[in-house]
């Protein structure tokens, strides 16, 4: 708790980056949210991805996103919003029928703006209301300032990754979403086995400074956190090297948002609860009155 401070610093800094990224450079909307085009398509035989990106980035469809759909033969290519070019579908199909002459295009759909915004207004709103949700969790299982020191640690690492995209202008798009509810989650996981050690610790040990308890709840609590932290992002390391496009958006989510957390719920929701006032009769049960004790008391 004594480089509390420092975290803080650290935490401000990264927080203005990430903003200043945010603000400046804005986010590369995915087609889930600009609209564009989808067209889903059959090859002959097993289907080589990398090739079939690398023709269209050839015929300057720099940004199209080509993945397997079904089985080795079918392929979705998006493409995002072409201000209304109804050529774009024939240009496709002439790409691909001369990469397999025996290519048959399944469909060719337009994703309109409107549906991108709402998609837009959905993903706000849920991250929204499950921060909400979580604020009244902690705060009605636990206390309201480990609650919203919880809250304030998930607001940090999701402004972080937001600045990290941002900053880098990788798509966006509802995997993205879905990283950023999981970085939620797991977060909040992590802060919550730390807040039980604490309340668990603050009951059974006594004449001991609050500082120095919250000191020895999260030295107990390190190791565990530490490992499993580890563990996860071993894995998603492994999704982004080896999974492919089309999840490389949803782990890189991932590697930053679980790196953030596990620092963010040792130096920021602790310590920002620590700072709010907790101290150790904030964390004892209530005394219940026994019926007849009043009573009792005045009796000669």
């Amino acid at each position: 708790m004594k480089y509390r401070p420092l975290g803080y610093i650290f935490s401000v800094a990264v927080v203005a980056i990430s903003l200043f990224f945010v603000i400046t450079k804005g986010f590369n909307w995915g087609l889930d949210f600009t609209g564009g085009t989808v067209i889903e398509a059959t090859f002959s035989q097993p289907a080589d991805l990398p090739k079939v990106r690398s023709v269209l980035a050839e015929n300057e469809f720099t940004s199209a996103i080509v993945q397997a759909s079904g089985g080795t033969r079918d392929v979705m290519i998006r493409l995002p919003s072409a201000d209304g070019d109804t050529t774009i579908g024939p240009k496709i199909i002439n790409i691909l029928h001369g990469i397999d002459a025996q290519a048959t295009v399944n469909s060719i759909e337009f994703v309109g703006p409107n549906v991108g915004k709402e998609l837009t207004e959905a993903a706000i709103y849920a991250t929204l209301a499950t921060l909400i949700m979580l604020l009244l969790y902690v705060g009605l299982r636990f206390e309201w300032r480990l609650g919203t020191g919880a809250i304030l640690a998930l607001a940090h690492d999701v402004i972080v990754t937001l600045g990290v995209f941002a900053a880098l202008q990788v798509e966006i798009d509802l995997t993205f979403v879905a990283a950023i509810l999981s970085v939620i989650g797991y977060s909040l996981n992590d802060s919550i086995v730390v807040f039980d050690r604490i309340r668990e610790n603050f009951r059974k040990i006594r004449r001991i400074p609050a500082v120095e308890i919250i000191d020895i709840s999260l030295t107990q609590t390190l190791a565990r956190t530490l490992m499993t932290s580890a563990t996860t992002l071993v894995v998603v390391l492994a999704l982004y090297i080896f999974g492919g496009p089309s999840i490389h958006n949803f782990s890189l989510a991932l590697l930053v948002g679980i790196g953030f957390g596990t620092y963010s719920s040792i130096y920021i929701a602790t310590s920002l609860a620590f700072d709010l006032g907790l101290r150790r009769e904030h964390m004892l049960p209530p005394k219940i009155e026994k019926e007849g004790e009043d009573q009792d008391a005045i009796m000669p």
